[in-house]
């Protein structure tokens, strides 16, 4: 499957929901936002989201500091 994740071109197999995603490419959750699509994913529904051929990912962690 090809994924977009960040602006970069991603061949994945092996990863069939965000969950999954997460896991193969070693992102951990922690103060982590996720788009999909232009859609921001609930960290509870990670696990089921399903993802497609062409699904486009922006991944964001938020930074504390003043």
């Amino acid at each position: 499957m090809k994924l977009t994740v960040n602006g970069e071109t991603h061949l994945v197999d092996g990863a069939s929901t965000l969950d999954e995603l997460l896991t193969l490419l070693n992102v951990t959750r922690q103060n982590l936002v996720v788009e999909l699509n232009g859609e921001v994913v609930n960290v509870d529904r990670y696990a089921a989201t399903k993802l497609t051929d062409g699904d486009q990912l922006e991944l964001v962690r938020f930074v504390g500091g003043g």
